[in-house]
């Protein structure tokens, strides 16, 4: 039994997680900044905990001051959504000598995931197809020009700790490659504390396809299908969908059951997404495991008419899994709100939020923390809110999707709105002629 979880996190997901958790009959308990004490999950939590200051790592990456939230407060377990703790295996341990249920996989496996080089080397031995590269990190400049060459230009550097987009730097030939290195080093250790690089080769014109997965306590591990994120910018996904419009059903199962034997190399509990390239002729390559709950998991939620967040909280005590692999019951689509200025290269654009108009109807969704009156901070991610739409039909989701957008009304504040519009009238994106670099080959107010 759980009795009562503290949410540590923040915006949507941490409302998203109050819902599930009242409607199991379970009690909350809301962390929050002193940036965020007006913030939604801090009002319909049961209860609320301040653990800092503005600033993240004072607050929300405070591991001694969110342990003392849960024991003053007596809760038994904590949700770590998605971002700040949710895929620190330290973290984990720490719960876990606390005698607090956290929920999600085990240490062990969020430590072998989280290494990109050992992850890579895990999936391989499972069976997964990998992406050729190195075997583990790039000692120094040689010996990244000596596996380039190998591998073949073009080649793709990636911090072995990263995330995000960071860390990263496509290679064209060897001219670019001393530069590159240092600088993909340079971002690495800045952003993770870990300068290690390892080299993939680049597969051109690819799609982003990330599949499903869901473990339980008792060895039992499944596919939830796949999503498609390939409208992407600077590999941050502005887009997802489900099913993708390139995967059949050969392809999905081929997938699916590549996933599952990479869930099982690493004895998985929770929901948790691998994600792959599929290249212009259909082969997939591995190229990360989240071992979370991920933004986009209402795609899934809303393709299958499922609720990945009670069965994780379920799952996390102990039951079987109740969920099954079934097909695509919709199509489902999902826009991320953003406070960025599309007009100006999606510059960030926090400030207040004058107006506030949420679109509504027969298979619209969102999830956001956003309300008039709320002020977005600096601090954070720009996540404002998730657009979800589902429908019989990838045609009829685009329509849905793009009346949906006209409703949103965001005041005072700058989104990528205009941005979603322009996508949903795309004859490309309407078309399924989307790559994951096809946003730097053409410019999205030419649409």
């Amino acid at each position: 039994m759980i009795n009562k979880i503290l949410i540590a996190n923040r915006g949507e997901i941490a409302l998203r997680v109050i819902r599930a958790c009242k409607e199991m009959g379970i009690g909350t308990v809301a962390v929050f900044s002193e940036a965020d004490r007006n913030s939604l999950h801090v009002r319909f939590a049961d209860e609320a905990v301040c653990v800092g200051p503005a600033p993240s790592k004072d607050s929300y990456l405070n591991i001694p001051a969110i342990i003392t939230a849960a024991h003053i407060t007596n809760a038994d377990a904590i949700h770590p959504g998605y971002g700040f703790l949710a895929e620190n295996d330290e973290f984990v341990r720490i719960c876990e000598s606390h005698n607090i249920n956290f929920i999600g996989p085990s240490s062990d496996s969020i430590s072998k995931m989280g290494n990109k080089s050992v992850a890579k080397t895990t999936m391989k031995e499972a069976g997964v197809p990998v992406v050729p590269g190195s075997e583990g990190i790039v000692i120094d400049v040689a010996d990244a020009l000596r596996l380039a060459e190998e591998i073949g230009y073009p080649v793709m550097l990636k911090a072995v700790a990263g995330g995000g987009g960071k860390g990263m730097r496509l290679v064209h030939d060897k001219d670019e490659l001393e530069s590159a290195f240092n600088l993909a080093r340079l971002e690495a250790e800045k952003f993770f504390s870990n300068a290690g690089i390892y080299i993939e080769k680049f597969i051109a014109y690819s799609r982003h396809i990330e599949i499903q997965v869901f473990g339980d306590k008792h060895g039992n591990i499944i596919h939830l299908n796949e999503r498609e994120c390939s409208t992407q910018r600077r590999h941050q996904k502005l887009i997802e969908e489900a099913p993708s419009v390139i995967v059949d059903a050969d392809l999905r199962r081929r997938m699916g059951e590549a996933s599952i034997l990479g869930a099982r190399a690493v004895n998985y509990i929770g929901p948790g997404t691998i994600e792959y390239l599929v290249d212009d002729k259909g082969n997939f390559y591995f190229m990360e495991m989240n071992t979370r709950i991920q933004v986009e998991h209402p795609v899934t939620e809303e393709a299958l008419k499922i609720d990945l967040i009670k069965e994780q909280i379920q799952v996390a005590a102990g039951e079987k899994l109740s969920l099954k692999t079934s097909e695509p019951l919709y199509h489902s689509i999902e826009c991320r709100i953003n406070a960025e200025d599309p007009e100006h290269n999606f510059r960030p654009t926090p400030g207040t939020i004058q107006a506030f108009n949420l679109p509504g109807g027969n298979g619209v969704r969102v999830d956001t923390h956003a309300y008039q009156g709320y002020t977005i901070p600096s601090y954070y991610d720009s996540l404002v809110a998730k657009l979800i739409v589902s429908a019989p039909d990838r045609n009829t989701a685009i329509r849905k999707m793009s009346r949906a957008l006209d409703e949103f009304v965001i005041e005072g504040i700058k989104t990528t709105i205009p941005f979603h519009k322009k996508m949903m009238e795309n004859p490309d994106f309407i078309n399924g002629n989307i790559d994951t670099k096809y946003l730097e080959r053409v410019d999205w107010k030419s649409f």
